[in-house]
């Protein structure tokens, strides 16, 4: 397009760093090594059916959940390219079972603390199905030149000063949010940068795609039973009946909805009555880009960024996307509970 001039991510971020008059090019040089390692992984995701990188890594993470190659990999990349940013003193991972404090003169100077899911989806890894990685930024809480410890890592999801994901797809994008709008970049592979492609992204507030396992169904709550039904019955006024979409990652699935209208849903069921996603990694970085886009987030009940945390893989039930479709949910969970 003629005048069009391409922006970068790290040029759109030292841009944006004068909103913060406390910052002090910290927090962009944390981002800048985010879009490193991102790079790194994608890099192994496109060649994960060349290279013997696919498959079961013989270990089992936290979560109880077999570890595949690609997220140790990736887990790595992201910890390495933290720890060399200078501007992390801490890192929680969802593959490991406890957090990860830098102890060196180095990174005990960093101001930021950093949660992630290194690769949301990756049971889709060897069928070539969209992964990617969450991430979650927060300023330290304990004093600099220490080592952080649970004050930093347990944070509520309201002081979060960044948080993002990494698609990795039929392209790769970067969509992250500091608190004023949701920004997503494209990887230009050609260059090799992140270029600025989809600026100030606005969810809508209605969607017509509801979005969850509906294989689960019979385990379901009855709120959920009753609003999925809804979502199903002829109503010409609301755009009903919703199509079904469900990829199977959360990254994939959200990224979906964002951009289209919808509502995604990880709710409680008989085998899991907590939940499956976790609160730190997953919920709360997702729940804070989906609010400043203009949706919402919620355990059915509450507000997601409201949560207290209480231990580094803590699970919630989960239900974000289109702020009018969350509400609608929340009221036939609401009715269902008052009935029991």
């Amino acid at each position: 397009m003629k005048g069009y001039r391409i922006k970068t991510l790290n040029e759109f971020i030292i841009e944006k760093q004068a909103e913060f008059p406390f910052a002090k090019g910290e927090l962009t040089r944390l981002l800048h090594h985010v879009g490193i390692a991102a790079k790194i992984v994608n890099k192994k995701v496109n060649k994960a059916g060349l290279v013997d990188i696919i498959g079961e890594a013989g270990a089992v993470n936290v979560q109880g959940e077999d570890q595949k190659k690609l997220d140790v990999f990736a887990d790595a990349q992201f910890i390495s390219a933290l720890q060399a940013s200078g501007e992390c003193c801490g890192i929680g991972s969802e593959e490991n079972e406890e957090t990860m404090a830098f102890d060196d003169d180095f990174s005990k100077e960093g101001n930021y603390i950093f949660l992630m899911d290194p690769l949301d989806g990756s049971s889709n890894i060897d069928v070539n199905v969209s992964i990617g990685t969450i991430f979650s930024i927060y300023r330290r809480v304990s004093p600099r030149g220490t080592v952080p410890g649970d004050v930093d890592f347990l944070q509520p999801g309201n002081k979060q000063v960044a948080a993002g994901y990494i698609i990795y797809g039929s392209s790769t994008m970067l969509v992250y949010t500091t608190g004023r709008g949701v920004n997503g970049f494209t990887l230009d592979t050609s260059i090799g940068e992140f270029c600025l492609s989809h600026e100030r992204i606005q969810t809508p507030e209605d969607g017509t795609l509801y979005s969850l396992n509906e294989g689960n169904y019979v385990h379901f709550p009855d709120g959920v039973k009753k609003y999925i039904k809804y979502c199903q019955q002829m109503d010409t006024a609301t755009n009903r009946p919703y199509s079904s979409r469900y990829i199977g990652s959360l990254v994939a699935d959200f990224h979906r909805n964002l951009l289209k209208g919808g509502i995604f849903i990880y709710p409680e069921t008989a085998k899991a009555p907590n939940g499956k996603l976790r609160l730190l990694y997953e919920c709360n970085p997702i729940a804070f880009l989906a609010e400043r886009a203009g949706g919402k987030a919620s355990d059915g009940f509450r507000r997601i960024l409201d949560i207290q945390p209480t231990s580094l893989h803590q699970r919630v039930p989960f239900y974000t996307g289109s702020k009018n479709m969350v509400e609608k949910a929340e009221e036939f969970l609401r009715a269902s509970s008052d009935e029991a």
